[in-house]
């Protein structure tokens, strides 16, 4: 799951910044709710793929077992225990590193056509770098993926979800340019140990969560906050090390292997609800995802003209001698473009921006939020449920899919994560409703022309939720973190999403019978 990132609420808003849109906006996005609902039985493409997503320090645990070594994520949970909300880490999570056949029986209960999980780069390679396997964490890794392939569960790998090694980050991290190549032999170890069975690779997730948040915030590890500069540099290397990991992957391994690699992006919908703000929008979407998504997938690659204008101005203002944002040569233009042959998508919520005088001071300054200079809002009612984490707007995940189909000439897109907070409890119907009206609205972008190929719910299971600890539950399977071998039980959205599996339709009104939990013959 991603970070939440600068916002605030219409309600902080002053009457001066947001009185000429307030009286018609809850109108408005109400109404637009309304109109995408349709509530005939939908039918999904007969090759579309669900499945559900989980990273490894959120799941696994073992965090010090059988040769694994220490991540940004135990360095910092240990080195300050209540730096998460509930001041509890990750070392036994859900314990999946013992209890994957469970997971496996999960995956069957629901009829995933596929799971999404990642890696541990210090669990397979505890020095950081390929002198050294981890055979034990090797070994781990090879039991998950055959019981998933003993039942036809596509493995669907994550080679970086967040927890980059220690020794790593003590060198620098993402901001150290050796990390393309200390990245890439970590990556081609992964390819020799599992391509034969792995067919289908995300490089890094959420790139911006693990710049903007780990190296231009404190909001996840390693905190470092060295705002509108780390961040920056943290981008450039980010994606020149997804590149080579590409390129080793489609020159070396696709060959013999025949898979697909691509990145997995968070994208969340940057709109406005007055023309005037149309370009701010369109700004507030090129800084929060199209840094990652203009490099790779149009058709002259380099950041967007906006990042590039904005944040060199900003940066002559502030007397640098050069842009803050490291330039691309032209040769690592075209080394990065085309580099995914999917556009993988995180999205959960879609917030309003503006921009006016109060916002050009808003900020601290340097910084990657001052750089951009608008601010965003949500609405009160955009909110379901108990938990504020994630936002109910389905109309904005129909435009950010239209948008990219229109911007990038349609690529084929999986979505690798969407889902939606709580604070607990087996009947969810506010997730459900989440979930069918988030679907909903990727059949509407489907029917238009979207070629979208997959969909991944956040998530199988609760789990660690970063900085949020065991606060926020995503799980279609609760967590009992009090039960030594933390017990699974499915929620009611696990049914309603089991349906939806088996029949490849969307019945908005379809109620299930939760009192047991089976497993469909062929699974």
């Amino acid at each position: 799951m991603s970070m939440q990132f600068a916002k605030i609420d219409i309600n902080k808003v002053s009457y001066h910044q947001c009185s000429f849109i307030v009286t018609a906006s809850i109108v408005i996005v109400q109404s637009k709710i309304i109109d995408q609902v349709r509530h005939e039985v939908r039918k999904f493409p007969d090759n579309f793929l669900f499945g559900t997503a989980t990273a490894s320090y959120q799941v696994e645990g073992a965090w010090d077992k059988d040769g694994k070594t220490e991540s940004i994520w135990d360095h910092v949970t240990h080195e300050n225990p209540c730096v998460t909300t509930d001041c509890l880490n990750g070392d036994i999570a859900d314990d999946s590193y013992h209890q994957y056949k469970r997971d496996v029986e999960m995956m069957r209960e629901l009829g995933l056509d596929h799971y999404r999980f990642s890696l541990s780069w210090p669990r397979i390679l505890p020095t950081s770098f390929p002198d050294k396997i981890n055979e034990a964490g090797v070994q781990y890794y090879n039991n998950l993926i055959d019981e998933m392939l003993k039942y036809n569960i596509k493995p669907m790998v994550t080679l970086y979800h967040w927890d980059l090694p220690q020794k790593l980050q003590e060198m620098g991290g993402w901001t150290n340019p050796n990390i393309v190549d200390w990245y890439s032999d970590y990556t081609r170890v992964a390819f020799e140990l599992f391509g034969d069975r792995v067919k289908h690779w995300i490089t890094i997730n959420e790139a911006h969560a693990v710049c903007y948040a780990g190296y231009g915030d404190n909001a996840l590890a390693p905190l470092l906050n060295i705002k509108g500069v780390a961040d920056y540099m943290c981008t450039k290397n980010l994606l020149l090390a997804h590149a080579k990991a590409y390129h080793i992957y489609d020159e070396e391994f696709r060959p013999t292997q025949g898979g697909s690699i691509f990145m997995t992006i968070i994208a969340q919908y940057y709109d406005t609800e007055h023309e005037e703000f149309l370009q701010v929008a369109e700004e507030a979407n090129d800084f929060s995802w199209g840094l990652y998504s203009h490099p790779i997938f149009s058709e002259t690659g380099d950041f967007p003209k906006s990042l590039k204008e904005r944040v060199a101005a900003k940066s002559a203002e502030q007397g640098f001698p050069r842009s803050r944002l490291p330039e691309f040569t032209q040769e690592e233009i075209d080394y990065i473009r085309g580099t995914s042959d999917y556009f993988g998508l995180n999205h959960y919520y879609t917030n309003f921006v503006y921009r006016n005088e109060s916002t050009m001071t808003y900020y601290e300054s340097p910084s990657f939020d001052d750089d951009l200079g608008a601010v965003m809002y949500t609405y009160d009612d955009w909110v379901i449920g108990e938990s504020d984490f994630t936002k109910f707007v389905p109309w904005g995940f129909y435009k950010l899919l239209t948008k990219i189909r229109e911007d990038y000439g349609n690529p084929p897109i999986i979505i690798t994560e969407n889902g939606f907070a709580s604070h607990g409890g087996l009947n969810d119907d506010d997730r459900i409703k989440y979930y069918r009206h988030h679907l909903n609205a990727v059949l509407d972008a489907i029917e238009e022309g979207s070629d979208i190929q997959g969909y991944t719910a956040w998530s199988l299971m609760d789990n660690f939720e970063w900085l949020r600890g065991y606060t926020e539950r995503f799980g279609l399977y609760e967590v009992d973190y009090e039960s030594p071998e933390r017990t699974r039980t499915p929620r009611k959205s696990a049914f309603v999403y089991k349906q939806i599996l088996r029949t490849r339709e969307l019945d908005m009104h379809y109620e299930p019978d939760t009192d047991v939990m089976t497993i469909d013959e062929g699974h």
